[in-house]
Formats: C-alpha cells, sequence, structure tokens
C-alpha cells in the first residue's frame, strides 16, 4: 500500500544479476531523478519514469514494487554517488583542511550537474523519513572520521566532536543551495575557498 510515508527497502530477489539488467535498473533511477526532481514525489508518476527510461513498464515492476520502493532506493544511490564523488576528489591533499575544501568543491560540482538532489532530499523528509535521516546522519560521519584523522594528523585540534562534523556539513549544505542551485555566481572553487578560510581563520578580527 502506498502512502506519504514509506519506510520501503528494495526487495532482495529484485537485485539485477546481469549487465543488462544493471544497465536497465540504472536508466530508471537515472529517469526518476529527473522525474522526481521535476515534479516532485506525488506528482511523479511510473510511466513518466519508465517513458524517461525507454523502458516498458513491466521492467520497473522487474526492479521496484512501487514508486514508494523506487524513492527509497533513488535516495540511497543519490546519496553514494556524492560519496564516491567527493572521495575520488580527495586522492591527494596537504593537510586535513585542504581535504574539506576539495570535499566541498567536488560536492558543488556535483549539485550544479545534478540539481535535482536538493528537491529530492529534501522530499525525503517527508516521503521517507528513514533514507533522510540515514543521508545526513551518514554524510557527517564521514566528515567527522576525517576531522578525527585530522586531529590524529596533528592539522586539527584535538577536541573534534560530533557536532563540529554537522556544523561543516550544516555550511556546506547551504553553500550548495545559494551557489550550486539558485545561483552560479561563484566557481565551487571560489565558494570553497570561502569555506576553508572559515574553517582556518574563524571570523573573528584580528
Amino acid at each position: 500500500m502506498a502512502t506519504e510515508y514509506s519506510d520501503h527497502v528494495e526487495s532482495k530477489d529484485k537485485q539485477p544479476r546481469t549487465a543488462r539488467g544493471l544497465k536497465t535498473k540504472r536508466k530508471l533511477l537515472d529517469a526518476a531523478a529527473l522525474e522526481f526532481g521535476e515534479k516532485g514525489f506525488h506528482e511523479a508518476s511510473i510511466t513518466g519514469i519508465t517513458q524517461r527510461a525507454g523502458t516498458a513498464l513491466g521492467s520497473f515492476y522487474t526492479y521496484f514494487d512501487s514508486k514508494d520502493e523506487l524513492f527509497s532506493a533513488l535516495v540511497k544511490d543519490m546519496s553514494a554517488r556524492v560519496k564516491t564523488h567527493a572521495a575520488s576528489a580527495m586522492t591527494e591533499w596537504q593537510d586535513a583542511l585542504e581535504r574539506e575544501k576539495l570535499a566541498l568543491e567536488a560536492f558543488m560540482s556535483f549539485a550544479r550537474e545534478h540539481k535535482e538532489i536538493y528537491r529530492i532530499i529534501d522530499e525525503a523528509e517527508f516521503v521517507d523519513p528513514a533514507s533522510y535521516r540515514s543521508h545526513y546522519e551518514e554524510t557527517a560521519a564521514r566528515i567527522a572520521e576525517r576531522l578525527q584523522e585530522g586531529s590524529k594528523a596533528g592539522d586539527l585540534r584535538d577536541d573534534m566532536d560530533e557536532a563540529h562534523a554537522w556544523a561543516i556539513m550544516g555550511m556546506n549544505v547551504f553553500l550548495g543551495l545559494r551557489y550550486g542551485i539558485w545561483t552560479e555566481d561563484k566557481s565551487p572553487a571560489e565558494v570553497a575557498a570561502i569555506a576553508n578560510d572559515i574553517l582556518t581563520k574563524g571570523i573573528a578580527s584580528a
């Protein structure tokens, strides 16, 4: 039964077992991102998603039981893609602060290329609260882990707390919204440099 709130998870027996199946599921997820991003969860339709994907309606039910289940899978997929995109940008850095700068720059670039991510994640708060919370908790946990590593390396203070990670994440989320979704009047590198300056020097007068 489809409801506004969903705790659906993907059925294990619906996981693709072939390269063709993986490709089809990828098409459905990409099409769903566009459909949900443009229309929102309630106005989006399974038919609209399959038409965008260029797949038969039956292919949808091969991998998902409902629109709710696809939405949950999409939130997890987009969260994983942000993680992968950021990780690919953090292969080399001089210190922990530069690492955070690279992470934000990568996120900004991803948000500009996939502007639908903000609407989808925001809607998840009401459509799939569990996935919404998981997205932010896992993101904050990755930042916290980096901060702890920075402390051990001597780059950061030794009192890094979980709250520091959430504060940095909050800054990143709203910088991405302002300069990645609403406008693009500063480059990702410029925005990341400003955020890095805040982390490095604070905002108190010298």
